[in-house]
C-alpha cells in the first residue's frame, strides 16, 4: 500500500510540474520564435520596395537571404555547446539581445555589400537559439510529449506568418517617418522586441528543473527523474555514446539522415518565406494586398501542424507522419509551379507547401530527440540543425536566379517540389536504419 501512495504521490507530482513548465516556458519560447523568426524573413516584405531603392536584383537578392545561413551555420554548433556550458537562461538572452540590435543595424543598408554583411552578422548572432530551445525543451519535457510541446512551440512560425505579413506591410507605409523610408521603420520597430525579449529571458527562464524556484521540491524531482529516465533508455545500444569525439559525429547516420531530411523542411520554408510576397506582387497584388494575402497560408498551416503534432503524440508514431507531410508539402509547390500565372492557384499550392512544412517539424524534431541523446545532444542537435540550415543557402538564392534566369517564378517552384519528396523517401529510411532504437526509446 506505501509502495502504490508513493507511486500515486509521483505521478501526481510529475503531472503537475509538467503543466507548471508546460504554463510558464512554452508561451515565452513561442512569443521569442515569433520575434526570431519575424526578424529573419522580414526582409521577404522589405524587398517590395527596398530592392529598388537599392538597386538590388533577384539573384542579389536571394544572394543576401542565403548569407544569413552562412553565418547560422558556421555558429551553430558552438553556440548550443555555450548554451549547455552557461545554461540557457543566460544564453538565450544573449541571443535575442544581439540579434535584436542586428536586426535593426538592418535600417542602414545602402546597397548589395551592405546589405551581405548585416545578413551575414545577423545569422551569426541568431545562431543556436532554434537548436538551443529544442535542446532545452529535452531538459523539461520527457519524450511522450514533446512532440506536442515541440509543435506548440513551432506553431510560432505560421503565427509569425499570420501576423508579420500584415504587420510588415503596414510598416512599409510610414514613408517619411524621422526622414527614413518605410523598410528602414519596419527593420526598426521589428527589431526592438528581441532586445525587450532577451531582457526578460535573463530574469524569467529557469536553466533546468532543480533550480525552478517555481516548482516545489517532489514537482522538481518527479521533472528530473522522468527526464533522465527517457535519456537512459533511449540511449541504450547507441554506439555513438555521449564520450565520443565531436568529429565523429559526422560519421554518424542518425545525425547525417536527420540532417538531410531538415535540410529539405527548410528548402521549402525558406523558399516560401523569401519568395511568397514577391512572386504575389509579380501577379498584379498591391503592397497591402500581398500582406493579407500572404497570411492566408500560414493561418490554415498553423491548424494543421498543431493537428498533426497531436496525432503523432496520440499514436507514438513519427516516421509515417513526417513522410505523409513531406509529400504534402511537394504537391503544394508542384501545384504553384504549374499554375504560377493563376494568383488562387498559386495561394493554393503554397498553402499546401507550407502545410507540409510546418506538419513536418513536431514529428520530425520527436523523432530527433529520440535518436540523439546523451551527453552529445547539444552538439549532434546543432551539427543537424547546421546541416539542414544549408537548405536556407540553397532555397532563397536558386529561387532568385531562376526568377532572373526565367522572368517568372514557375520553374523554380518545380524544382523546389522534388525536395520534400526526397526527405520523404529518407525519412522513411531512418525507420528502417534505426528501428531498434526507436522501439526501445
Amino acid at each position: 500500500m506505501t509502495v502504490l501512495v508513493g507511486v500515486d504521490t509521483q505521478t501526481s507530482a510529475l503531472q503537475s510540474g509538467l503543466k507548471k513548465a508546460t504554463i510558464r516556458l512554452v508561451p515565452f519560447l513561442f512569443v521569442a520564435y515569433i520575434i526570431n523568426f519575424l526578424d529573419r524573413v522580414n526582409i521577404g516584405y522589405a524587398a517590395l520596395t527596398m530592392n529598388a531603392d537599392i538597386g538590388l536584383s533577384a539573384t542579389a537578392y536571394g544572394l543576401g537571404a542565403s548569407l544569413f545561413f552562412v553565418g547560422y551555420i558556421l555558429f551553430e554548433v558552438p553556440s548550443n555547446i555555450m548554451l549547455e556550458r552557461v545554461g540557457a537562461r543566460i544564453w538565450i538572452a544573449r541571443i535575442m539581445i544581439s540579434w535584436g540590435v542586428v536586426g535593426a543595424c538592418m535600417m542602414f543598408v545602402q546597397g548589395p555589400y551592405t546589405f551581405y554583411l548585416l545578413r551575414f552578422l545577423l545569422g551569426v548572432a541568431e545562431a543556436g537559439f532554434f537548436p538551443g530551445v529544442i535542446l532545452y525543451i529535452t531538459y523539461w519535457f520527457p519524450a511522450s510529449s514533446r512532440g506536442r510541446i515541440v509543435g506548440m512551440f513551432m506553431a510560432s512560425m505560421p503565427v509569425a506568418g499570420i501576423f508579420g505579413a500584415p504587420l510588415s506591410t503596414w510598416f512599409l507605409g510610414f514613408e517619411g517617418l524621422w526622414g527614413l523610408r518605410g523598410w528602414q521603420v519596419m527593420f526598426l520597430f521589428e527589431a526592438l522586441p528581441a532586445i525587450v525579449g532577451g531582457i526578460v529571458a535573463y530574469f524569467y527562464l529557469s536553466d533546468k528543473p532543480a533550480v525552478a524556484k517555481w516548482l516545489d521540491q517532489d514537482e522538481k524531482r518527479a521533472l528530473t527523474e522522468e527526464v533522465r529516465r527517457g535519456l537512459s533508455s533511449g540511449s541504450k545500444g547507441q554506439h555513438a555514446s555521449g564520450h565520443q569525439p565531436f568529429l565523429t559525429l559526422f560519421a554518424d547516420s542518425r545525425v547525417i539522415m536527420l540532417g538531410f531530411v531538415y535540410f529539405c523542411v527548410l528548402v521549402g520554408l525558406y523558399s516560401v518565406s523569401y519568395w511568397f510576397p514577391q512572386i504575389m506582387k509579380q501577379l498584379g497584388l498591391t503592397v497591402s494586398q500581398v500582406g493579407l494575402v500572404s497570411a492566408i497560408p500560414y493561418i490554415v498551416s498553423a491548424v494543421a501542424m498543431i493537428l498533426w503534432g497531436r496525432s503523432s503524440d496520440r499514436s507514438g508514431e513519427r516516421v509515417w507522419h513526417l513522410a505523409l507531410a513531406m509529400l504534402i508539402c511537394a504537391v503544394g509547390f508542384l501545384t504553384a509551379g504549374l499554375l504560377a500565372t493563376s494568383q488562387v492557384w498559386t495561394v493554393v499550392g503554397i498553402s499546401l507547401a507550407l502545410i507540409g512544412v510546418f506538419s513536418a517539424a513536431p514529428p520530425f524534431w520527436a523523432l530527433a530527440t529520440q535518436l540523439l541523446t546523451g551527453e552529445k545532444s547539444a552538439a549532434a542537435i546543432a551539427l543537424v540543425v547546421s546541416l539542414a540550415t544549408i537548405g536556407g543557402i540553397v532555397a532563397p538564392y536558386w529561387v532568385g536566379w531562376m526568377k532572373d534566369f526565367t522572368g517568372d517564378f514557375g520553374l523554380s517552384l518545380i524544382g523546389i517540389a522534388a525536395v520534400p519528396v526526397l526527405g520523404a523517401i529518407v525519412a522513411l529510411a531512418i525507420g528502417v536504419v534505426h528501428k531498434g532504437l526507436l522501439r526501445r526509446a
